[in-house]
């Protein structure tokens, strides 16, 4: 019996698992049928189905539904005069809902809508019907959806209805506008003067992010045993003096390699392109994938290294050469040996810094990395007498490489999950993915009290002070991350965490919502009936500084109300991997584009109508698709934001 426990066979069964968990998740919770009937000469009927799963249900119309109430809209072509308001076959159910505070009605069976509507005699009829509702089973509900269906009768042409529509649209594009074969409101989607916000990330901010990446760099493997030959190298250029005048430039030569190579990585791929790289889902997998790879080779699985002969040729070119050439072939000589331990922080460095949008944030990443890594180098070069001082390497070293090997692991579900958010695979749902990183964290600080060992550590029979200080620190936060099993917010690191909307048991709960669309053209359609100003939200999977805003932001009960009272918020998600249901060509400036992804055609938006690309980006519009204000990015100061909400809500009240 012991024999049917082998690993491979618990592994099969953890497997088998996850794919029945994963099957679960994937459930439709209501499936939705619909069929067209014409009663008379001018006079149909639409029968709109809902096949509720056995434990579910979905919210009924408002006010009784809620927040998420069900909405039904029925939109004709220009045959259809009228569509009347849909009838249930059976009434909802009430019931009190702890969760919202109130005794709400839901549908928790089968049931069929009746929307009557009229048309021209002798024309063909076409009705666009979309459904927006929400679905909850006894713990949890699922993330409203919105449903869109197509019907036509009367011997519809659909040919000659296309055609029409094309020729109007391309009259437009004729003129300067824009023609799409896409259903949009070209009003709205007119391009707009905006003034260009401030950068979403201080260039101060990137220049200390990177020149602690290059301070952190001197303590791996790769960089520290390269000390005794930066010195040796400098021993032999200049002897006995105190000091050594060729260091600084050492440390130049340094300085101006990396920031050469932050600057040609821009110019080669573009700063924008590097932008949309940091939140594209395939880059994103790349990323993951690497970083697991240099993790596992910190934890002694195996060693990365560049091919010998390079460093090789770089260091016998430095010992043959002399003068400011030997000292720059010894810089590339640092740069290339150390690169198996500096890549993985150049990489993620590179990719936050990108968020600048333009050629300065890279440029100023990789100048403060290089600084950070050229300082101590400089130094040692000027003083020799500072080595003596220097612990040797040794086990304290391999101690550094396994912790920067779980550093590896815990940054790299980041990667993974803009990646898995994109594609809407929900494996990595905010618990899963809280609930890996308090493993991690645990094992870390058990590693750091010698409860677990590699087989490149050394034997300790005791901890040291400074062990038992450094592992209360992921060990406390793992009890911090607890909690956010079950919904809490955990702010300090909500960058890093999938969003709430992804967690299935949430216990954590506001007193206000406010009205929220993914759909640009949807959005507008519902302010413009309600008469309310519109908050434009571009944001992306991959983006952290939009989590950042959403948590110290968009979550406090102060903007909560205020959007709930006076805003539609339209937030478009522009790495949304998703196929739009029909793709788009957009002609535009004189230029085609073919839209394919919900995301392509969001970022197009944005570029298109705001003459911007990076996210977050907000902006408040009139109900004709016009600015109110002028357009912020990242700025966690709710006091601000609600001056600036408080502004273009000032205006458009002005302008009724």
């Amino acid at each position: 019996m012991r024999n049917f426990f082998k690993p491979s066979v618990k592994i099969f069964l953890l497997i088998l698992l996850g794919a029945v968990s994963l099957t679960a998740k994937g459930i439709e919770a209501v499936t939705w049928n619909a069929e067209i009937a014409t009663d008379s000469d001018s006079s149909g009927h639409i029968t709109l189905t809902a096949n509720v799963t056995d434990g579910y249900h979905f919210y009924s119309f408002a006010p009784d539904g809620g927040y998420n109430s069900l909405e039904i809209k029925a939109e004709g072509n220009e045959a259809v005069t009228s569509v009347g308001e849909p009838s249930a076959s059976i009434a909802p159910e009430s019931h009190y809902e702890e969760s919202q505070g109130a005794e709400l009605s839901s549908w928790y069976k089968d049931v069929t809508f009746t929307i009557p509507f009229t048309f021209e005699a002798g024309k063909g009829y076409k009705i666009a019907l979309k459904v927006r509702y929400q679905a909850c089973d006894a713990t949890s509900c699922l993330t409203p959806k919105s449903v869109n269906l197509t019907l036509t009768g009367n011997g519809y042409d659909e040919a000659a209805d296309s055609a029409v529509n094309v020729a109007d649209k391309t009259q437009g594009a004729e003129n300067g506008g824009l023609s799409t074969n896409a259903a949009i409101n070209a009003q709205w989607w007119e391009p707009v003067k905006t003034t260009t916000p401030t950068a979403d990330q201080s260039p101060w901010a990137i220049l200390i992010l990177g020149f602690a990446g290059g301070l952190a760099a001197l303590l791996t493997p790769c960089v520290w045993p390269l000390i005794p030959m930066t010195l040796s190298f400098f021993l032999k250029q200049k002897k006995g003096g105190k000091f050594n005048s060729g260091a600084l430039t050492y440390g130049a030569a340094i300085v101006i390699i990396y920031l050469v190579l932050g600057i040609a990585i821009t110019l080669i791929f573009g700063a924008g392109k590097l932008n949309e790289l940091s939140t594209n889902a395939i880059f994103n997998i790349i990323f993951f994938l690497l970083l697991v790879v240099f993790a596992i080779s910190f934890f002694g699985a195996f060693d990365i290294k560049l091919p010998q002969k390079w460093s090789n040729a770089m260091d016998s070119k430095a010992e043959s050469t002399s003068g400011v050439i030997s000292i720059f072939f010894m810089a590339f000589t640092l740069v290339l040996v150390s690169f198996s331990c500096t890549g993985p922080i150049i990489g993620t460095l590179l990719v936050e810094a990108a968020s600048q949008g333009n050629i300065l944030g890279p440029a100023l990443g990789m100048g403060g990395f290089a600084l950070g890594l050229a300082v101590p180098f400089t130094l040692f070069a000027f003083f020799p007498g500072m080595l003596k001082e220097m612990p040797k390497s040794g086990g304290w070293l391999n101690s550094v490489k396994v912790v920067l090997g779980f550093c590896e692991l815990i940054l790299s579900l980041k990667f993974l999950s803009v990646a898995d958010m994109a594609y809407g695979w929900r494996i990595l749902d905010r618990e899963v993915f809280i609930s890996i990183w308090i493993v991690l964290f645990v094992m870390l600080g058990l590693y750091l009290l010698g409860k677990i060992r590699f087989g490149h550590d050394d034997k300790k029979d005791h901890v040291g002070v400074g062990r038992f200080i450094l592992a209360i620190f992921p060990l406390a936060f793992a009890v911090y991350l607890l909690p956010g099993l079950w919904g809490a917010p955990l702010k300090a690191c909500s960058a890093f965490v999938p969003p709430l909307e992804t967690q299935d048991f949430n216990l954590y709960t506001h007193d206000t919502h406010y009205v929220e669309f993914s759909d640009y053209d949807e959005g507008m359609s519902y302010a413009k009936e309600h008469n309310m100003p519109v908050l434009m939200d571009f944001s992306g999977y991959g983006c952290v500084n939009c989590r950042n805003m959403e948590s110290a932001v968009f979550d406090t009960e102060q903007v909560r109300g205020m959007l709930a009272e006076n805003y539609v918020v339209v937030k478009l998600m522009v790495d949304d991997k998703k196929e739009l249901v029909k793709p788009m060509e957009v002609k535009a400036d004189g230029s085609t584009y073919n839209l394919e992804t919900v995301g392509e055609k969001w970022a197009f938006l944005q570029s298109y109508k705001f003459g911007a690309n990076s996210q977050p980006y907000y902006i408040v519009l009139d109900n004709e698709g016009q600015p109110l204000t002028d357009p912020v990015y990242y700025d966690n100061s709710v006091e601000k934001f609600m001056l600036w909400l408080n502004g273009g809500l000032e205006r458009y009240n002005s302008n009724r």
